[in-house]
């Protein structure tokens, strides 16, 4: 059965035009504003203000957004595949942004291995991780590293993406090693760690 067929009561297989398909349900969603929220719609960008502070989430023009009461409204100009993906996609990051400024969002790293450890700097961090030198890192406007411990980072602001980028800057420091329990990983990572040769020789 292909991708354009689906199966009805009947038991006989139906083909659906590619337009009746049920496409973008995320971008159909309106987002809701939050009381304290406030929301500045303008050309190819939106400007979201919070208790936490503020997000300007860019997006693609042939995009519609509007806010409509204490909901935002992101609407696509036609139904080709190319403004159903921007549709779903516009929505995700715009929603992002509202709980950006509202709860915030937060990575946490941790170091393994005997000897690494994490130093607060200021306003960023000091890493010592297995090198003949430290690593120094400090983070950009509008995000906060906090140091527990010696062997653990927090990663905190209003916006995801960067909050993101700089929890992977860390974590490439030194990447959690397949052979050994050593590395930067993020908090509740599964690694899988590979037995290593003297292993494999003692299973044989």
């Amino acid at each position: 059965m292909s991708g354009n067929e689906i199966m009805i009561s009947s038991g006989v297989a139906e083909r659906v035009a590619p337009e009746e398909r049920p496409l973008s349900r995320v971008g159909r969603q309106p987002i809701p504003i939050p009381q304290g929220v406030t929301v500045e719609v303008i050309y190819g960008g939106v400007i979201i203000t919070g208790p936490r502070g503020t997000v300007t989430q860019k997006y693609h023009p042939e995009v519609n957004v509007r806010a409509d009461g204490d909901e935002i409204i992101v609407e696509r100009l036609t139904d080709r595949k190319f403004h159903h993906s921007l549709h779903g996609l516009t929505r995700s990051l715009i929603a992002n942004a509202v709980v950006g400024v509202t709860e915030g969002y937060n990575r946490t790293l941790e170091l393994m291995g005997v000897g690494y450890r994490v130093q607060q700097n200021g306003a960023g961090i000091t890493l010592s991780v297995g090198y003949s030198h430290t690593v120094d890192i400090f983070p950009e406007d509008g995000l906060i590293m906090e140091v527990e411990g010696n062997n653990r980072v927090h990663v905190s602001g209003v916006d995801k993406q960067k909050v993101g980028q700089l929890a992977a800057k860390v974590r490439k420091v030194r990447p959690p090693n397949a052979y050994k329990e050593k590395g930067i990983r993020y908090q509740n990572e599964v690694l899988r760690l590979k037995p290593g040769k003297a292993a494999a020789r003692r299973a044989v």
